[in-house]
């Protein structure tokens, strides 16, 4: 049975949908010798090409999707390479062959928090779409003078340059003088929205770490740089969230399940090794 070029790379770990229709439209993508085009569909025994290079079409059969959660630190660029030579989020995963890691979503350069990477790129497509007003949730410090009625407008809609824009929730959190704390949540991700929102009132965000999304929380303990593997229940409610089917496997053994404190004490060594190779970079 034949299925969408761009949905069977996806879920064989080429990319997000998204990314690979750009690729299709731009005519980096061959199908037995012929340029591709949007639309098309191919056989799982169809000879295809990016850039020249064949990749591996896989039956659904034959895919086990994997999700990470990954801390991502200030600093870290939401990019697989940077000309500059700057630390992408992409640097401290762990390989996977015959596939790729996509990112749910983006983080600018200068936010941390939960960024979650999928070898699914038909998951990861659908999870990034509005339509399924996923809820991200941000610890955000604030600096600036908040009443009540700013509030209030943040949660009752203001115009951003790309279109009108709120606040799901807002809860305080505390703080110190002009420098306080709040918890918000949205249901989209569109680029810098949460600072926008706050810059749209006067006011600036100092800083800005997401720690939820959907009910995926960013687990304690995590370093930053670290990461761990989702198990099938979380995967499964991703899943389910988008209209995906089930999974009845996973990359995680059930009979021999890592801990916590080995995996975090993996991340934390990763973590170290990167803070070491940034201080030899700066002494160059």
């Amino acid at each position: 049975m034949s299925e969408k070029l761009q949905k069977v790379l996806a879920r064989s770990g080429h990319g997000s949908r998204r990314e690979l229709e750009t690729k299709i439209a731009a005519g980096r993508i061959s199908v037995n010798g012929k340029v591709a085009t949007l639309g098309e569909r191919i056989d799982t025994d169809a000879k295809v090409r990016i850039d020249g290079h064949e990749v591996a079409i896989k039956p659904p059969e034959d895919v086990v999707c994997r999700v990470l959660m990954y801390h991502k630190p200030e600093g870290e660029l939401c990019t697989r390479k940077d000309p500059e030579g700057r630390p992408t989020v992409y640097d401290r995963l762990p390989r996977v062959q015959g596939a790729r890691w996509v990112a749910v979503g983006r983080l600018d350069v200068n936010t941390s928090g939960l960024l979650l990477f999928t070898t699914d790129g038909e998951l990861a497509n659908r999870l990034m779409h509005p339509g399924h007003q996923i809820e991200r949730e941000y610890a955000v410090r604030v600096f600036g003078e908040v009443d009540d009625a700013m509030i209030r407008r943040l949660l009752k809609g203001v115009q951003l340059e790309d279109g009108p824009a709120s606040f799901k929730e807002i809860k305080r959190g505390g703080g110190e003088g002009m420098n306080q704390w709040y918890q918000v949540m949205l249901t989209e991700g569109r680029n810098r929205e949460v600072r926008r929102l706050w810059e749209s009132q006067g006011a600036t965000v100092s800083r800005l770490i997401r720690v939820r999304y959907g009910n995926i929380k960013l687990e304690q303990g995590l370093p930053q740089s670290g990461w761990g593997e989702l198990s099938l229940e979380q995967i499964n409610y991703l899943r389910q969230m988008v209209d995906l089917q089930p999974e009845n496997r996973s990359f995680i053994d059930g009979r021999k399940p890592e801990t916590r404190q080995k995996r975090y004490s993996r991340a934390r060594r990763s973590q170290g090794k990167r803070l070491q190779e940034a201080k030899q970079r700066t002494r160059k």
